[in-house]
């Protein structure tokens, strides 16, 4: 008996020692950068994976798309001019309006594109219909940031028209959406809102949600019951100024999240711009503070990574953590506003002029 205790306990040893092996912690030293898309007049923020290509929205109400095509005309009721201007890529005016699009989301329901200013225009695309599906002319609507818990349901935010966050959902679809009440949502600081850098102010994980706000106070908007209560939690990130605060989150898991800005207008400093939680948002640290990126406009975990590897991408270039933020990598110069993993090791990213596949390294 002692010698088949002995036999069994060095196997496990063996099967354990194996397996820790087999967990290989990688290090990326290089991205290849493939433009496939190019235009002088091209403008992207938004941008969503689809099939084995992306989606994508620009400032100046163009939609496309690399693995399916729009089409070319819609017969609406809502005004709404479709412009066919090259292969799988449309323009859309309502009346005289051109929309400048940041927000992008796609379910099995259809794409959901969301325009910034008032008026603020949600459109649900699918199949061969376009529908105009919320419209707010409040003269401080600004919306920001867009995602889905499932197919049903899915949330927007944009800076406040009164006391609150604005914040709008849909539990059927994208078909209708409802304004929360300010009665229902904390309360906005002096000077807070969002940007409309990435389309990644908001990050979801089952039923949790997250929202990064920006400006003048940086705060973590927290619901637990997909957007039905919140509560909101203090972060250590630079802010005090229109142009500070957090740009963009992205959680891995329920307890592991990242966030990063800075200010766009002095974006070389490296201060107190990146900071982690490891609590679900309910504490935050600054890590690599004085070191690794500054300004960035979007933060993204690599899939597949157990919450270590991090992309940051802004028009400064593109910069790899591979132990959760404590230590950065800058594998770019070239300049982008959003990034998408396609895999754990190619992702699309888009920004002023051209929209690009990267291929990450070691």
């Amino acid at each position: 008996m002692r010698f088949l205790v002995i036999v069994c306990l060095a196997v496990l040893s063996l099967f354990f020692v194996k397996s820790k092996q087999d967990v290989r912690q990688r290090n990326f030293s290089e991205v290849d950068i493939e433009t496939l898309l190019k235009d002088s007049l091209l403008n992207v923020r938004a941008l969503e994976i689809e099939g084995d290509g992306f989606a994508f929205a620009t400032s100046n109400g163009e939609i496309g798309v690399q693995s399916f095509t729009f089409p070319a005309s819609i017969n609406s009721p809502d005004s709404i001019v479709l412009q066919e201007i090259a292969q799988k890529t449309i323009q859309l005016k309502h009346d005289s309006i051109i929309p400048n699009f940041r927000s992008l989301s796609i379910t099995d329901k259809g794409g959901f594109l969301l325009s910034i200013s008032s008026p603020s225009l949600l459109y649900k695309a699918g199949g061969d219909s376009l529908k105009l599906v919320y419209k707010e002319t409040h003269p401080k609507a600004f919306y920001d940031s867009m995602d889905f818990w499932n197919d049903q349901e899915g949330i927007a935010i944009g800076d406040p028209t009164d006391d609150c966050m604005s914040i709008i959902i849909t539990r059927d679809g994208g078909e209708t959406w409802t304004k929360l009440s300010c009665d229902d949502l904390p309360k906005a600081k002096e000077g807070e809102a969002a940007f409309a850098a990435s389309d990644t102010n908001i990050s979801i994980v089952g039923n949790h949600t997250w929202v990064a706000t920006g400006g003048k106070a940086s705060r973590i908007l927290y619901s637990p019951d997909k957007g039905k209560t919140w509560d909101v939690f203090e972060t250590p990130i630079v802010q005090g100024k229109e142009t500070t605060g957090m740009y963009s989150i992205d959680f891995y898991d329920e307890t592991n999240g990242f966030a990063i800005g800075g200010d766009y207008t002095k974006a070389n400093d490296t201060l107190n711009n990146k900071i982690r939680t490891k609590d679900g948002g309910k504490t935050w640290q600054v890590v690599a503070n004085g070191k690794g990126p500054g300004y960035r406009s979007c933060v993204q975990y690599i899939p597949n990574s157990n919450s270590k590897e991090l992309v940051a991408i802004g028009f400064k270039g593109i910069d790899y953590s591979n132990d959760s933020g404590e230590t950065w990598k800058h594998l770019s110069d070239e300049g982008f506003y959003t990034i998408r993993f396609l895999n754990d090791s190619v992702a699309y990213a888009a920004g002023k002029g051209r929209i690009s596949k990267l291929t990450f390294r070691e």
